[in-house]
């Protein structure tokens, strides 16, 4: 199983960046974990869109869906997906429209922003849309996803993967200190958790971890290695990796495009 990172932006995007993206293959199925702002553009240095299975959302800010708008136009308009020919492309009666598993909400969401943005039945047309039930899973391929709700300024759901192999990457999405990530983590073979503050925010009410404390959900879960993502350019990566390492005493990368992970 192997993990790329095509966006590992917050909310806003790094120079040339992309907002929340993992791509995870185990030999021919392709999964997209998040589809933020710039990932549907990283998604094709790396992998054909119209090869890809299926994409699963872990929660309904733009900087983890908002790509979906543009990959659905390629899958509805793009010359390959018609059903006449168009040169070089031979036309075809089966366009690609990968699965699209969203969180409890995410159908009536979606349909809603079909209607205030004038896109018509967009995300029906493109993808094949399904709630997720967080208290299962999901299996595409070899692979097997489930859920586990963090907190967050809105719901949201950390992802565990795992494909035929023994090994288990956790994606954290976004969420503030807490237990559940951590027991929800325990023994991972990669935790990838959000950094995205150089102290907690300045309100008091917390919806996002900072280096040190995404280390701290990495040690206390026994995870064998830690990503950050999440994570800004304006951020000095080796600062964020020594916050980090303060904490947690396993190996730490910090997520860039195209950074592949074995697991």
């Amino acid at each position: 199983m192997k993990l790329t990172v095509l966006g590992k932006s917050p909310a806003w995007q790094d120079a040339d960046g992309a907002c929340s993206g993992y791509l995870v293959t185990e030999g021919d199925t392709a999964v997209l974990l998040d589809c933020g702002n710039g990932v549907f553009g990283k998604l094709r240095k790396y992998h054909d869109y119209v090869d890809l299975d299926a994409v699963v959302i872990s929660h309904l800010h733009a900087d983890h869906f908002a790509d979906l708008i543009p990959f659905g136009f390629a899958l509805r308009f793009a010359p390959r997906q018609q059903p006449v020919p168009i040169d070089p492309w031979p036309g075809t009666d089966a366009p690609a429209r990968p699965k699209l598993f969203g969180p409890p909400g995410s159908h009536q969401f979606l349909d809603d922003l079909d209607g205030s943005w004038n896109l018509g039945r967009h995300f029906e047309q493109a993808f094949e849309p399904h709630e997720y039930d967080p208290a299962g899973s999901i299996e595409v391929g070899p692979l097997t996803i489930s859920f586990r709700e963090v907190p967050h300024y809105v719901t949201t759901f950390a992802m565990s993967v795992t494909g035929s192999g023994e090994g288990r990457i956790v994606y954290g999405a976004d969420c503030c200190p807490n237990q559940a990530l951590v027991e929800f983590a325990e023994g991972a073979d990669l935790l990838i958790a959000e950094a995205t503050l150089p102290r907690p925010e300045r309100t008091g009410i917390r919806g996002h971890l900072t280096p040190s404390e995404a280390g701290e959900h990495a040690e206390r879960a026994g995870a064998k290695q830690l990503m950050l993502t999440h994570i800004s350019d304006e951020l000095d990566p080796e600062w964020a990796l020594g916050q980090a390492s303060s904490t947690y005493g396993g190996p730490i990368q910090v997520a860039s495009e195209g950074l592949e992970i074995e697991v």
